[in-house]
């Protein structure tokens, strides 16, 4: 059999497609990243299972649809049963590693904000693992606070070397934390609001960390990455290697040098706030008013409502996260041997950073959450850019093609190389009340080259953007008589990738 390809898959978390140099940005320099384009194909058209980090990781891991692997919003841990792409290089004879973020098990110690139904009064509810349709059976972390190391057994989802962390900004926990106090007995001192040092943003969630830049998370995965890769030079075992950033995700507090990188003054203000015709949708206008009124949640981690100097801040410090992202991976690329290897780059999902009017990430559909960038670098294969539409489970699918192994039975996902999408098709669940579509906010969305069509649950209205001739998603078409043909066929198309994604597994054991 002919040597297998080894691959590493870099990873970032919260990161938008048109935030790249490579991808258009014209302020942005990411020269390392832009190298692993230049020598590999750049997908233009690559878009998320879901806009939300847990359930799109566990697609990326099982190569399945969140309502198949039932990480349907984040909070549910993976459950163990499903079988991963990793475990299949792995029995395939694989070298295993993950360094970095996993978030495929919760790790706040928060409870979950959904509450459970009430029980009727003269009824019996069941308890424990009965309470539930489906029992939980998954591999918790052993920690929860800060201070904890990561905990877990390996082989982890098929990883046989995990060094992880956990949370986000300087409040990381896992095998980072536990180097970092090992590295600095006083770091505590440096972590967190209380101990940033001073300066002028206003932006929720600015926060300049006095953690320097040499003892921040980016900087100990590129270090570990590089020295676990320096490890496998002598050895023919073909590798896997997931190497997986928590930035530039919010709380925006890049390090050192990096705070001062990027002037909000040179960052564009959002269109949204120079258009006086467009019309939120009423969970963007629930999001408005919730920041006119104070309500917003400015420190938790769903969509709030800004302004548009907050705008210009956020995306300062994001394009000083990434430039440092940029040079970790630069690090961990010029190691000997990693110039062979497939290096692949892609993240889980966006961030607003102040389009329509909107900070972090939510039940908004937006490109700004849903498109993110995917650059596949093959030492053996084509170099260029495609329009073909792809999505993040089919990262998996396409790397076990790449090295000869069958996808298991069930996995969804599709070769990027063999079979190309018509159009993606996207699933989202929100655990938090969400003013303007109710609790508990669920939406499936369809993106084809042209259209993007949202549907959610419990309420009377959708959305339809025709993003030839209205990119920035500011005209809702879903009530335009004009336009109620394509809606009919784009709902057909959804309720076909709906079928096309109930599961196939279990395989059938019988004829019965």
């Amino acid at each position: 059999m002919p040597k297998r390809p080894n691959f590493i898959l870099f990873i970032t978390d919260q990161h938008r497609a048109d935030y790249l140099g490579c991808m258009g940005h014209p302020i942005l320099k990411t020269p390392n990243i832009d190298a692993i384009a230049e020598n590999g194909q750049v997908w233009d058209r690559f878009y998320v299972a879901s806009p939300v980090c847990m359930p799109n990781r566990a697609s990326l891991m099982t190569c399945r649809m969140p309502s198949s692997h039932g990480v349907r919003s984040n909070g549910i841990p993976l459950d163990p049963r499903n079988v991963t792409f990793v475990e299949l290089l792995r029995e395939a004879g694989y070298k295993t590693a993950l360094i970095g973020k996993s978030h495929l098990q919760n790790f706040s110690g928060a409870p979950a904000p959904l509450q459970r139904p009430k029980t009727r009064k003269g009824f019996h509810r069941a308890k424990g693992q009965l309470s539930e349709a489906v029992r939980h059976n998954h591999q918790p972390l052993k920690e929860g606070k800060p201070g904890g190391t990561s905990g877990v057994e390996t082989p982890f989802y098929g990883f046989d070397h995990v060094e992880i962390c956990t949370g986000h900004g300087d409040r990381i926990s896992g095998d980072y934390r536990r180097w970092l106090l090992n590295t600095n007995p006083d770091a505590d001192s440096l972590l967190g609001d209380d101990n940033q040092l001073l300066h002028g943003y206003v932006c929720p969630q600015a926060r300049r960390t006095a953690l320097p830049e040499e003892q921040y998370s980016t900087t100990w995965i590129a270090d570990r990455a590089a020295d676990w890769l320096q490890a496998q030079q002598d050895d023919d075992q073909p590798y896997f290697l997931m190497v997986s950033f928590p930035d530039p995700h919010h709380p925006f507090n890049p390090p050192g040098k990096y705070w001062d990188m990027y002037s909000p003054d040179d960052m564009p203000v959002p269109e949204a706030f120079m258009r006086n015709d467009w019309v939120p949708p009423p969970h963007v206008e629930g999001a408005i008013l919730d920041r006119e009124e104070g309500l917003s949640k400015l420190n938790a981690m769903g969509s709030v409502a800004t302004y548009a100097r907050e705008a210009q801040e956020a995306q300062a410090l994001t394009c000083g996260m990434i430039a440092m992202i940029d040079d970790a991976i630069g690090r961990v690329r010029a190691v000997a041997g990693a110039e062979n290897a497939v290096q692949i780059f892609t993240t889980d999902h966006g961030d607003h950073l102040g389009d329509h009017r909107l900070l972090f990430k939510g039940a908004e559909q937006y490109e700004q959450l849903t498109h993110v960038p995917f650059i596949w670098a093959d030492p053996e294969g084509a170099a260029g850019r495609t329009d073909a539409i792809g999505q993040t489970h089919d990262i998996g699918v396409t790397v076990l093609e790449r090295a000869k192994i069958e996808p298991a039975i069930g996995m969804q996902g599709q070769s990027l190389f063999n079979a190309p999408r018509d159009a993606a098709f996207m699933q989202y669940d929100h655990q938090n009340t969400k003013r303007g579509i109710g609790e508990a906010p669920r939406v499936h969305t369809l993106r084809d080259h042209r259209w993007r069509m949202s549907l959610f649950d419990n309420v009377d209205w959708g959305e339809l953007y025709d993003l030839e001739n209205d990119p920035g998603e500011f005209r809702n078409l879903w009530d335009d008589p004009e336009h109620a043909e394509i809606r009919a066929e784009l709902t057909l198309k959804l309720l076909r990738a709906e079928i096309a994604n109930v599961d196939r597994a279990p395989f059938p054991s019988a004829q019965a």
